[in-house]
């Protein structure tokens, strides 16, 4: 397996398109099966997916999503308010398969997430085999109902890895791509079948303090009560005011970002560990509206972050991740990270110290990160979840050479 990546800042599409594709092309010195593109919603999606088109040769395969004021690799930050576009290309000889398929999401998201995940085994020219990971990029909204609609398709076995697309200031201009066809309410699937051995986690960052409660009333992603009473009142109680007399409507996501809820997804040595749901606005009942559900008698805790600990916590994910795979950077091909686009927002000042704690976890080691509006990823317990704030890193082993 051999990866490289390219960037460009350009805030032309096609001059941006062409100067990260030739980047990433010098770099893999060979023509990609896959390109992975993660781009900043301000450019012209439809030009940006059709110079890319144009760009591929034949049989690769091509797809991406918008990212949150662009993306980073391992050359640099390839973000800005006008554009900020990376590609990551993958070449094995044709010894792996790889596919896409986009489908707009509708009234049944389980549906049109198993017609993507059909197409993107077809394109693989593997239909009626498991994946080895599964790719995930989709408009925000119903995350919980994509990961559903994948296990009824291939089971619950196969990690899937993601995040939802992002826009700059949450107007809805995210979009996805697939060849030359974009969407802006759709869902796209990647699937990688491969004889690379491939690692992934699924991270928080946060640690919980002692304030927790019940969901006692709670419908999807508004979370109405806790403990028998307003969730906004509780949340503000627990963190000593933070959002005061935020009056219904008003978003709260920036005071929030350091002081999530989370959800206990399990333990490891009775230690839990948790994913985590960002308050984004108070409802007009004095409820909590989440990026992510809360179901109905859970227990939430409070959660606390920091700037350093995000700044930090993508390179000791990674560093984790060799050491229980008993891997040294030399080992790894190539890395896909999905950062949410709130911490990244939350630490922005700091994004080269993320960077360079990334570089020296995997010196040597290409790697495309995204920003995003929720992230999806499989827990140590082999379970696909959906969280906020989270952090999810695939690292793709070189395997035989």
């Amino acid at each position: 397996m051999r990866i490289a990546t390219g960037g460009s800042v350009q805030p032309d599409a096609l001059a941006a398109a062409s100067e990260a594709w030739q980047a990433m092309r010098d770099a893999l010195k060979s023509e990609s099966e896959l390109v992975i593109c993660a781009a900043n919603a301000a450019y012209d999606a439809e030009a940006l997916a059709e110079r890319l088109h144009a760009l591929a040769p034949d049989g690769c395969v091509v797809a991406g999503a918008s990212s949150c004021s662009g993306s980073m690799n391992e050359t640099g930050l390839c973000l800005d308010e006008e554009g900020g576009v990376s590609l990551i290309g993958f070449a094995d000889d044709g010894k792996s398969a790889f596919g896409a398929g986009l489908r707009t999401l509708g009234d049944e998201p389980e549906r049109d997430v198993a017609e993507a995940l059909l197409e993107a085994m077809s394109e693989a020219g593997r239909l009626g085999e498991v994946p080895d990971l599964i790719w995930l990029s989709a408009a925000p909204g119903c995350e919980e109902r994509l990961l559903a609609g994948i296990a009824q398709v291939v089971g619950a076995s196969v990690p899937v890895v993601g995040g939802s697309s992002a826009d700059n200031a949450i107007e809805g201009r995210w979009w996805q791509m697939h060849h030359a066809r974009v969407m802006h309410d759709g869902v796209l699937v990647i699937v990688f079948y491969t004889r690379a051995p491939i690692a992934v986690s699924f991270h928080s960052g946060y640690a919980p303090t002692e304030r927790s409660g019940l969901v006692t009333r709670a419908e999807g992603r508004k979370l109405h009560e806790i403990d028998g009473c307003p969730a906004a009142r509780v949340y503000d109680q627990w963190t000593g005011g933070l959002i005061g007399d935020a009056q219904a409507g008003a978003n709260i996501l920036a005071q929030s970002t350091f002081h999530p809820l989370g959800l206990e997804a399990g333990r490891i040595a009775d230690v839990p560990y948790y994913y985590l749901l960002h308050p984004e606005s108070v409802l007009p009942d004095g409820g909590l509206s989440l990026f992510a559900d809360a179901p109905e008698g859970a227990r939430v805790v409070l959660m606390e972050g920091s700037a350093d600990s995000l700044v930090r916590r993508a390179g000791s994910v990674a560093t984790g991740m060799l050491e229980r795979q008993g891997w040294t950077p030399a080992d790894v091909a190539g890395a896909l990270v999905v950062y949410c686009a709130g911490c990244m927002l939350g630490v922005r000042d700091r994004l080269p110290d993320v960077q360079a704690a990334l570089r020296r976890a995997l010196p040597g080691v290409p790697f495309q990160t995204q920003f995003t509006f929720g992230e999806q990823g499989c827990f140590i317990d082999g379970v696909n979840r959906h969280g906020n704030l989270m952090i999810a890193v695939v690292l793709f082993g070189r395997g035989c050479e």
